[in-house]
């Protein structure tokens, strides 16, 4: 990010909201100058106008500006140290039956976040909405049609620095997916393994029972 930019960040970050005549104070420069920053910031959806701020005497109001939610993944993050201390502390603590147990819920809370299947909705156009689903969470997915099969392709791992020392996450995974499309899926490779995505299999036929998810200690 270009270093004025990112100093506006900052400042809004430590103090939660500012004007533009608080910017230019900080910043040592002149106002319009700190209005197309700002434009920038907020065309690219890191800042936004919080409402307006009255001066002591006469005068128009000012506009404040304040961070938005995206603008908080330009700060130092530790979701992966939290999540990795946590299901440590969940494994010592509780048998495996009951943390896998854990993780199937909250695959389902997932899981009930997606688009519902529709009546007499195509295999193809559920796998349009579960693509585009898992992509905004960022799996970046994408699917492909197979001779008898078709074959759903989780590019990114949204859980690494995690599903290595927790290979449970990827049972997670494979649960969302038999809750999300109708037959069979079958976990085939794993970026954990060293493949270049995690790669699930689902049968052509739309009337086969679920099976259980893998175990993802097992080699894909």
């Amino acid at each position: 990010m270009q270093p004025v930019r990112r100093r506006i960040t900052e400042i809004l970050k430590e103090k939660g909201s500012a004007t533009v005549a608080e910017l230019a104070v900080q910043l040592g420069m002149a106002p319009v100058s700190v209005r197309h920053h700002l434009e920038i910031l907020t065309g690219e959806g890191l800042v936004e106008l919080n409402g307006l701020r009255r001066r002591d005497g006469a005068g128009r109001p000012s506009q404040v500006y304040g961070l938005t939610e995206s603008a908080y993944r330009l700060f130092p993050q530790r979701h992966d140290v939290l999540a990795n201390h946590l299901l440590a502390e969940l494994k010592a603590a509780l048998p495996e039956a009951v943390v896998r147990g854990v993780l199937q819920r909250v695959a389902q809370r997932t899981a009930q976040e997606a688009p519902a299947e529709e009546q007499g909705q195509t295999v193809e156009d559920r796998l349009d909405q579960v693509a585009d689903f898992l992509s905004n969470r960022g799996y970046e997915a994408r699917w492909v049609s197979c001779d008898d099969h078709y074959e759903l392709h989780a590019c990114n791992c949204p859980y690494a620095g995690v599903s290595e020392r927790h290979p449970e996450i990827c049972l997670m995974d494979q649960a969302i997916l038999q809750q999300l499309i109708p037959g069979t899926i079958r976990l085939e490779t794993r970026v954990l393994n060293g493949a270049a995505h995690c790669r699930y299999l689902i049968p052509a036929q739309e009337d086969v029972e679920p099976q259980p998810a893998s175990n993802p200690d097992s080699n894909a």
